[in-house]
């Protein structure tokens, strides 16, 4: 009987060894590019990609742009004589976006796409939020609490970029339901910030002192209209969306500072983008595009975001 077992094991051996192995490739380096680490999206993001890299075994450099489009074509230059396996990529503006990407395909290193996908030059795979359906919930939202009725800032992120066009038409198509509602003015900030959306909304509202709802396109943008209608001592109660779900905006919305946002799911978006990287090395199938939920966030529901952000 033994001798029968030992038989039987050295078959399955002999067997085993005529089956050919299909070798994984090894990722260890992975660049991440991104627009500008003084916004809070873009630091969740990178936090989750560092985590999960790290978890995974994976070196992750890290390159901020800090909202410039060369300074960005420049750092990726660099990342590619660092011999990096695959680049996570955030564009910095939309004029320049297509570079790096052609830069780091001629290298043929593969290209993940977060937040932003450069018109012409997208990369292999796109990971987002659906910022068209995202934004209609966050103006309906606020046009429903004005009474379904008044006249309406719009505050846009940069002009260009995928999340700006996205956003501004989802908020359009809320608008289009009400006809008591009048956009009568609209700005483009260039970093999303909340220094830009106070001196915005300060202005708009001197030209336009009956205004009661703000769509800010970037929670910063919506905490300096906030700010600027603090300090502006308005009669009328305004009010206000943003969009991304920041930490400081979050726990604004707590306090009543203003009144909506949609939170997106940022440590899952780093998680993907890690995963994505090893697929595409592996020569595996990704989707082109990965549009994940955000959530309409108000002060009813926002102490759970606050305590674990998705």
């Amino acid at each position: 009987m033994k001798k029968m077992i030992k038989t039987m094991l050295a078959t399955a051996v002999a067997t085993a060894s005529l089956v050919p192995m299909t070798a994984s490739a090894e990722v260890e380096k992975v660049g991440l590019a991104v627009a500008n680490l003084q916004a809070n999206f873009f630091n969740q993001i990178k936090q989750s990609v560092e985590a999960y890299g790290e978890e995974k075994g994976i070196e992750i450099i890290t390159v901020d742009a800090r909202g410039d489009s060369a300074t960005q074509v420049s750092q990726v230059q660099d990342l590619l004589t660092q011999n990096i396996d695959a680049l996570i990529y955030i564009p910095a503006g939309a004029a320049a976006a297509t570079v790096p990407a052609r830069l780091a395909r001629a290298e043929g290193v593969p290209i993940i796409n977060i937040d932003r996908n450069p018109a012409g030059a997208p990369g292999d795979t796109f990971i987002t939020t659906d910022s068209v359906s995202s934004a209609y919930q966050v103006c309906k939202h606020i046009i429903e609490q004005a009474g379904g009725e008044g006249q309406m800032l719009m505050i846009h992120g940069q002009k260009g970029t995928t999340p700006e066009i996205e956003r501004s038409e989802g908020c359009n198509n809320a608008i289009a339901e009400y006809d008591k509602v009048e956009v009568v003015e609209e700005q483009w900030s260039n970093m999303w910030s909340q220094d830009e959306g106070f001196q915005i909304t300060q202005n708009l509202l001197q030209a336009h002192p009956d205004v009661s709802i703000i769509f800010a396109q970037a929670d910063g943008l919506a905490l300096g209209a906030a700010q600027a209608i603090k300090v502006s001592d308005m009669p009328q109660r305004i009010y206000v969306g943003g969009f991304d779900g920041d930490t400081a905006a979050l726990e604004a919305i707590r306090d009543g500072v203003f009144d909506v946002t949609a939170t997106q799911q940022t440590q899952l978006m780093g998680r993907l983008a890690v995963d994505s990287a090893i697929k595409l090395v592996n020569g595996e199938d990704v989707d082109a595009e990965n549009r994940l939920d955000a959530t309409l966030t108000t002060k009813e529901n926002v102490e759970a975001f606050i305590a674990e952000h998705p």
